[in-house]
């Protein structure tokens, strides 16, 4: 399970644009994890300084956040990753 915060922040922003407290019930709904707010809060103040997000304009007080063209190349190129990761981790367990 892909358990760094700034990962999974991105995989809940690439469906859509979230504010804070959507992503933290999003995390959570697919991953089981619960990240605590000064987590979340950190991985988007770090992401943001990244370029790979990008907060939105509201009208309400909870701030939407959409994830970058970066961002997404950025996932993208991490799944990519882990994909090899996981694939030849499952050939090596068939092969023991």
């Amino acid at each position: 399970m892909v358990t760094d915060p700034a990962l999974l922040v991105l995989a809940s922003l690439a469906d859509g644009d979230k504010h804070g407290y959507g992503m933290m019930l999003d995390i959570q709904q697919f991953t089981g994890i619960e990240l605590g707010p000064g987590t979340l809060y950190g991985v988007i103040t770090r992401l943001t300084k990244s370029g790979w997000i990008r907060p939105m304009e509201s009208d309400d007080r909870r701030r939407p956040y959409r994830i970058t063209p970066s961002g997404r190349a950025f996932l993208r190129e991490q799944m990519t990753e882990l994909d090899h990761v996981v694939k030849t981790a499952m050939r090596r367990l068939k092969q023991a």
